[in-house]
């Protein structure tokens, strides 16, 4: 068998996540048709991070394995070809060895998260950001964070349906940074909870708006209850943005 490690990104607009389901297109299920058209033989493809409906990437990682030797060449072209015109396209192909798993292997996912701080609607970022119109104070945001970085227990940010074992992971990096109307949002850590970096954006808006104070946020994680959070954050503006691996 041979292994082949991609890169690639999505406009996740119109499908329903990462994940193949039954309910309607997934980024998976439209990568493992690709395959088989362009190699007759049928693999399943294993994401680094499962993205959920309306969420973005730019830099996903996943692996397949197949009987057939291709060069990485013709594997990024077929593939491309054969997901035309889909929004999702396969940036780099590596073979990868035996042990490598897409999943399992990473040490650190990169989430990024972009909010457009204006009052004018959107245009061409319009599904690609969320459109907040009341003014955000992006150092408040910046310095609330700081109180989620670290090992902590993160039931406040975490989705009802999360199926994580433990809602303990480490934040290691978390930060806001103004340019202009527009606001990025960093996140890195090994592993995150179903919701989490979306449910963590909900409450910076209201740090950012005002509404509860940086230092409130650190009662917010000691609550370790997802009701005392901020709202979970629209899919539009996230995207997984880099898998790490040694």
């Amino acid at each position: 068998m041979h292994k082949y490690k991609i890169t690639l990104e999505y406009d996740g607009t119109d499908y329903v996540g990462w994940q193949r389901q039954e309910n309607g297109n997934s980024i998976q299920a439209a990568i493992e048709k690709a395959i088989e058209k362009l190699t007759l033989e049928k693999a399943t493809v294993f994401g680094a991070g499962r993205t959920d409906a309306g969420v973005h990437a730019k830099g996903q990682v996943a692996h397949f394995d197949i009987k057939k030797n291709f060069t990485i060449d013709n594997i990024r072209d077929g593939l491309n070809q054969h997901l035309r015109p889909q929004p999702i396209s396969i940036i780099k192909v590596e073979k990868a060895t035996e042990e490598f798993h897409a999943r399992f292997s990473a040490t650190m996912r990169a989430y990024q998260y972009v909010i457009i701080n204006r009052r004018s609607p959107l245009t061409i970022e319009r599904g690609r950001a969320w459109l907040v119109a009341r003014p955000l104070d992006a150092t408040a945001m910046s310095a609330a964070g700081k109180h989620l970085i670290g090992r902590h227990d993160f039931t406040s940010f975490r989705a009802s349906e999360c199926q994580a074992a433990s809602p303990v992971k480490t934040l290691n990096l978390l930060h806001s940074v103004r340019a202009g109307d527009r606001i990025n949002i960093t996140a890195e850590a090994r592993s995150f909870l179903h919701r989490q970096v979306r449910n963590i954006v909900g409450t910076l808006v209201m740090v950012g708006e005002g509404k509860i104070a940086p230092d409130q946020v650190a009662t917010i994680l000691g609550d370790r209850n997802r009701e005392s959070a901020g709202p979970c954050a629209p899919p539009d503006g996230l995207y997984l943005a880099a898998i790490s691996y040694d």
